[in-house]
């Protein structure tokens, strides 16, 4: 279950969605459904499956915003989702609520299940905001190596673990750390060359303080 619904009992759930009139979708693997992003008030609530959110720049290089699955949100403010330059894609089958924010915000009712709502929505937007921050960190660095290294450092620091097992390909790692797919896998290899991590499919574990 989302995090936005912790500590929501089913019933209270069933009538804060149909409080804040919310909308349940689910979506084919590689369908997009952007256009429903148009109103820039709008919140998803991941139910099952996984979503990308990819950013186009000008030379048509796809960059990978985020990778959602189970219990994330996202939306046009909290996601800096822009109608030009990005499209949401559906990687599995996937069911989303939708929500209109306005709704959230106009809402009136004084029920604890709301606060707790209310509570649990500020909390997840704080912690997209500290991996936004992260995203930041890893992209002000000049070399893929320092890139790759930033990366490996803030996931082994996020799970306390020096396994690190990727969410995604290699492909949308490159696509997310804003390198080139060949360069990166270059420069894994290096790093593996020189005892700074061992790769085992999407495991990679980290052999060296970094």
């Amino acid at each position: 279950m989302s995090e936005i619904f912790r500590n929501i009992s089913e019933k209270d759930k069933c009538k804060l969605l149909k409080t804040l009139e919310a909308n349940t979708h689910t979506f084919r693997k590689n369908e997009s459904f952007f256009q429903l992003f148009k109103n820039d008030k709008m919140i998803g609530i991941v139910l099952s499956g996984n979503i990308q959110i990819i950013k186009n720049d000008y030379e048509g290089n796809e960059i990978l915003m985020e990778d959602l699955e189970e219990g994330d949100i996202f939306g046009n403010t909290i996601s800096s989702i822009q109608n030009v330059e990005h499209n949401i894609v559906v990687k599995e089958e996937s069911t989303i609520i939708l929500i209109d924010y306005n709704h959230i915000l106009n809402c009136n009712i004084e029920k604890d299940y709301y606060l707790t709502f209310m509570k649990n929505l500020l909390e997840i937007v704080m912690h997209k905001l500290q991996e936004k921050n992260e995203r930041l960190e890893i992209l002000t660095k000049k070399t893929i190596r320092n890139k790759i290294l930033e990366y490996l450092k803030i996931m082994r620091t996020k799970h306390g673990s020096r396994f690190v097992y990727l969410p995604f390909n290699f492909k949308d790692l490159a696509d997310y750390l804003v390198i080139d797919r060949s360069a990166m896998t270059r420069e894994l290899k290096y790093l593996k060359e020189e005892g700074f991590i061992a790769i085992k499919g999407k495991r990679i574990e980290i052999l060296y303080d970094i």
